[in-house]
């Protein structure tokens, strides 16, 4: 598995056919992590396999996402990344050093349930707001799938994403339970 495909499911951003949204401006400012986000998280991926989440502070405002397959736990992989509330939603951020440096979003919830579900930002609907420019931003191509570069700043981004008429361009990407401590 590609590096940047475990970065991707590590903070959850393994997007459904493979398409990416990446911007080119970070989250604005780190902030304090919601209660109960840091901890071990297992869940099981779109291919079947069972893996395991576990986020930790590094400093103030910046946190650790480290993932593993529950078959290899000896390979892991750790990536930095900051949270933000903005609106009624909480976002997580990263760079992601395969695409530029640029940073990849995703927003996430701790439910009802004790679960942290992850969403990740629909390509189709992004174009479509690229088409009426009310974004800006340019299409790529991997060998993994479509993506595409947000060159409009944060503030715009979150006009367009705080819009009640755009609620549905968040999908929810992943699903993750609190990992039962060991006996």
């Amino acid at each position: 598995m590609k590096a940047w495909r475990v970065v991707l499911i590590a903070l959850s951003c393994l997007l459904l056919s493979g398409c990416l949204v990446t911007f080119k401006e970070p989250l604005p400012g780190g902030e304090p992590a919601p209660k109960g986000l840091l901890g071990k998280w297992t869940s099981t991926n779109a291919w079947g396999e069972p893996m395991n989440l576990e986020l930790t502070r590094l400093d103030d405002n910046h946190y650790q996402a480290v993932s593993y397959f529950k078959a290899k736990p000896k390979e892991r992989e750790a990536y930095p990344f900051t949270v933000s509330h903005h609106g009624d939603r909480w976002y997580l951020s990263a760079k992601v050093p395969q695409f530029g440096g640029h940073f990849t979003m995703a927003g996430f919830e701790l439910n009802e349930k004790h679960e942290l579900v992850v969403y990740n930002l629909d390509l189709e609907q992004i174009n479509q707001a690229l088409g009426q420019k009310v974004l800006s931003g340019e299409r790529f191509q991997t060998d993994d799938g479509d993506g595409v570069l947000i060159n409009s700043n944060m503030e715009q981004v979150f006009a367009y994403l705080d819009d009640p008429a755009n609620s549905d361009v968040f999908v929810e990407a992943v699903r993750y339970q609190r990992q039962a401590k060991a006996k």
